[in-house]
């Protein structure tokens, strides 16, 4: 028998029994439908992860403080205040770490702020205007820090979208002072000078969500840590690299200055690329991926237990038929093909129709709206070649066993059989 005749023979039957044959595909159909859809919710997350991460800036390598150990213990990374404002100026000194482009050391903290009787807890931050070009921070409306107010310790900020949303609601800040309590201080007056354009969050911290203000006045106004040797502490020292290909160079020209200003043997201080955050973001994100396809997977395996379910139901029903087919002439391997073609067309028509409700329903998503900011799905070829060609081979494994049950009917017992 031909692979024309079995498909003409296959169409026939199921068309005998359209219902059964459509509630057979739908199992199918939503298991291929769920795998693209909740694949490309997982996708989109991670597009938009490694976005907004790049979105942070092009080349960069962040210097934080490394662990203490004091009695024998160990703390957590992070905790040693070892880093300084000399540090970042060292980096920039000619001929110390050529492959170095720009810093911009910070210091951060946990404050309120308060703009007449509204209040909004946010991220302060203490930085240089050098902060802007190494971490693509941009003003919407105002200006940035400028060396000047570093340099005279200016009661100046620049505030993220967010808090400016939520402390005037629309109205221009710009000009406007606000209070800003943080590390003990209360209520210290500060003017706003520009506010942020939205970036969004890197699922490490919201950019938008956060104060910028000038490294000094943040040092000797709102929050100040020392260093075992006295000087005054910053939390991370940002660093863009001449170039991408310069990055591991200049990894090893920073451990070599800050050895050489910290006199120590062992580094307290640790370097992290961006890689390294995209690296974790990507292996999170992927993960959740393949947690999704797997889960919406399950009701693929479902599908085709019902086809399984439904090709027996068919083999029983249809027994006189196949043995007036063996009895004219019809082998074995043409009754195998015939109900093998009938599972597969099954499964091949209801994966085709699932693909195309998946990037549907995928689309559909990503027009819904999750408090401000929509869910970014993304559909890719290779989710759609996956999904149908399990549908397929699900159709095929879970086809066999009613079909060889088929093929091996004896045509006399058969022709009895009522």
């Amino acid at each position: 028998m031909s692979v024309t005749q079995s498909l003409r023979i296959a169409m026939s039957a199921l068309g005998a029994n359209k219902l059964r044959t459509a509630l057979t595909m739908l199992g199918i159909i939503i298991g291929v439908s769920a795998v693209i859809s909740l694949m490309s919710i997982g996708r989109g997350a991670q597009a938009t992860v490694t976005s907004r991460i790049q979105s942070m800036g092009t080349n960069l390598l962040f210097i934080r403080p490394n662990f203490t150990q004091q009695g024998g213990v160990r703390t957590g990374q992070g905790s040693a205040p070892t880093l300084t404002i000399g540090d970042a100026d060292a980096l920039v000194m000619p001929g110390r770490a050529p492959a170095v482009a720009l810093v911009a050391p910070e210091v951060q903290n946990f404050g309120q702020i308060i703009y007449t009787n509204q209040n909004y807890n946010s991220r302060i931050l203490g930085v240089t205007p050098e902060y802007s070009d190494v971490r693509n921070v941009k003003v919407a409306s105002g200006e940035f820090l400028e060396s000047i107010h570093v340099e005279g310790r200016a009661p100046v900020a620049v505030l993220g979208a967010t808090v400016a949303q939520n402390l005037f609601a629309g109205a221009d800040p710009i000009g406007q002072r606000v209070k800003i309590s943080a590390g003990g201080r209360t209520g210290v007056n500060f003017r706003v000078i520009g506010v942020l354009e939205a970036k969004g969050g890197t699922g490490f911290a919201n950019q938008d969500d956060q104060v910028m203000v000038p490294i000094t006045t943040f040092q000797n106004r709102l929050f100040a840590q020392r260093t075992p040797r006295g000087a005054q502490n910053v939390s991370t020292i940002n660093i863009q690299v001449v170039d991408e290909s310069l990055m591991k160079t200049a990894i090893e020209q920073i451990g070599e200055v800050l050895r050489e200003e910290h006199r120590v043997a062992q580094d307290d201080f640790i370097v992290q690329s961006q890689e390294d955050f995209l690296a974790v973001a990507n292996q999170i994100t992927g993960v959740m991926t393949i947690l999704l396809g797997s889960i919406a997977g399950i009701s693929l395996v479902v599908g085709g237990i019902g086809i399984m379910n439904i090709m027996l139901v068919s083999v029983t029903e249809r027994t006189r038929e196949i043995g007036i087919r063996k009895a004219v002439g019809a082998r074995r391997r043409d009754i195998l093909s015939q109900f093998l073609t009938e599972a597969v067309v099954v499964s091949v028509v209801g994966g085709g129709i699932g693909v195309a409700l998946g990037m549907a329903f995928a689309q559909i998503i990503s027009t819904i709206d999750m408090n401000g900011q929509r869910l970014q799905t993304l559909v890719a070829a290779d989710a759609i070649v996956l999904a149908f060609g399990v549908s397929a081979a699900i159709g095929l494994f879970f086809g066999i066993y009613p079909a060889a049950r088929a093929a091996r009917l004896n045509p006399i017992e058969a022709l009895r059989y009522e």
